[in-house]
């Protein structure tokens, strides 16, 4: 037990490793990536100063939906690096010939995403802290944080349900044979609607706000906005922050479980079939 233990944990960082170096490598990936996403958060963060132009009660709520724009934007990275470089990862690994490598090896294919999540999440946590440091500067973006616990908690709960998910969606792409550039095509601006990325969630609907709330990135956004501008929490918040801890927990265990099982299942139908996809007559 312990050797395999073991055995996980070294290929656990073998897979982060070169995420984490290969981020650094080139450098002039890291100007694209935080500066050309920019400028959709601008796009919106000039609307809303437009709107503030007009005389009505809404004037006092425009610095803080431009914060709302920024913290969205930064969190984009994260779902974009979920939906490409996790969900359609074994998709990308079989068009290369690696992942038979990974099916034949001795450690879990658990830890080999979560190798990969681990790498993930310190090149994608780079992006959105110089998203929202250039957005502050440009903008003039202010903040009145609430307890820091809660922040730390409420960020940590949703990367590890948005990665559960991703590794969900990684064996649910080989499973059924869909073609992960379109499904990832095809989430990615809904997403960002009905997430609330852009605007708080809540002026969506209830219905349409708790249905989006399965995605982990709309409770952690909404729950990061709340702490991160306690001034209009009550007003612009969907649920109280004690109980989107508590929903993006219970999400963070179902989705490790679900991505657990359903990684087995793959495993299982390759050693019984020879192929790790549904054919459906």
């Amino acid at each position: 037990m312990k050797e395999y233990l073991l055995l996980n944990l070294r290929a656990l960082k073998g897979r982060a490793y070169p995420r984490v170096v290969g981020g650094t490598r080139e450098l002039s990936w890291i100007f694209f990536d935080t500066v050309l996403p920019l400028l959709t958060v601008a796009a919106y963060v000039f609307v809303y100063k437009y709107l503030g132009t007009f005389e009505g009660p809404q004037q006092e709520y425009i610095a803080q939906f431009i914060g709302y724009v920024i913290l969205g934007g930064a969190m984009t990275a994260y779902w974009m690096n979920v939906l490409w470089s996790m969900a359609a990862q074994f998709y990308w690994e079989k068009e290369i010939g690696n992942l038979q490598l990974y099916m034949i090896a001795p450690m879990s294919r658990m830890a080999v995403l979560g190798g990969m999540a681990l790498g993930g999440m310190f090149y994608t946590s780079v992006r959105a802290i110089s998203t929202i440091v250039i957005g502050v500067l440009i903008f003039g973006v202010t903040f009145s944080l609430g307890p820091p616990i809660y922040l730390v908690l409420v960020f940590i709960l949703t990367l590890i349900a948005l990665y559960g998910m991703g590794m969900l969606f990684a064996s649910l792409y080989m499973i059924y044979g869909r073609e992960a550039w379109h499904m990832s095509s095809l989430l990615t601006e809904p997403i960002y609607l009905v997430s609330g990325f852009y605007f708080p969630v809540r002026y969506l609907g209830s219905i349409v706000a708790l249905s989006a709330s399965i995605i982990p990135i709309t409770l952690g956004l909404d729950a990061l906005r709340q702490l991160m501008f306690t001034e209009t929490a009550g007003i612009h918040g969907f649920l109280p922050v004690e109980v989107e801890l508590v929903a993006l927990a219970v999400l963070s265990v179902l989705f490790l479980f679900l991505a657990r099982h359903s990684l087995r299942f793959m495993e299982n139908l390759g050693r019984k079939t020879g192929r790790l996809t549904m054919r459906w007559q």
